[in-house]
């Protein structure tokens, strides 16, 4: 089967346009105003250097044309599964809304000058946490933790706290987009976009439920 023309691919009553970017901002507008917590909450899924998958949630942070940005600290898993493939999908799940969209594509370290700039942007806490924590190593206790935020928060008291070396951003680069829209008796409306490399244009094609 072909893909469809463009007008010919609907979601609800509403046919699809050219641009999945201005397509998922919509959506992600009507799902920061419906959803009574973390709109911008989606699953990760990364796989291990032996192709075991994995999938954690993390937060969206930034997204336009180039991709969609989240940040993480590198040592973690999270973060060695990723620079191992850089390649990941997410999956947006927006229950008010009755939504979904899923992204998979190539991954890419932000600029220095974007990670810095969300870093400084994160409360003060926030900040000395990426240093205190190393993440996904075993840890002794809480109380440990707590310590090392301690001395980390009094290190740095009256100072700006630099970003570490080990965090900073990932954009996954989209060569697929689906739409999903719930529909009556499970027979949901599926938009998927597809393109062959970042330059390439957009195919769009209406899926099965």
């Amino acid at each position: 089967m072909k893909p469809q023309r463009n007008g010919d691919v609907r979601l609800g009553d509403e046919p699809v346009g050219d641009d999945p970017f201005a397509l998922f901002a919509t959506w992600f507008e009507a799902a920061e105003a419906n959803e009574p917590n973390d709109a911008n909450a989606l699953s990760l899924a990364t796989v291990f250097p032996d192709g075991q998958p994995d999938v954690r949630i993390v937060l969206l942070k930034d997204f336009d044309a180039r991709g969609f940005v989240f940040y993480t600290n590198f040592e973690g898993s999270k973060g060695r599964q990723i620079l191992a493939s850089m390649r990941a999908a997410m999956a947006f799940h927006w229950k008010s809304s009755l939504r979904q969209v899923r992204i998979r594509g190539p991954i890419e370290i932000v600029s220095d000058e974007e990670a810095d700039a969300y870093y400084q942007s994160r409360p003060r806490g926030s900040r000395i946490g990426a240093w205190a924590s190393e993440q996904s190593k075993p840890l002794e206790s809480r109380a440990m933790l707590e310590k090392r935020v301690a001395e980390l928060a009094e290190q740095y008291e009256g100072e700006e706290i630099p970003r570490p070396p080990h965090w900073s951003g990932f954009r996954l680069v989209p060569m697929a987009i689906e739409f999903w829209q719930n529909g009556p008796f499970r027979l949901h409306d599926r938009a998927l976009y597809e393109r062959a490399d970042r330059d390439a244009p957009w195919v769009i094609t209406r899926l099965y439920p």
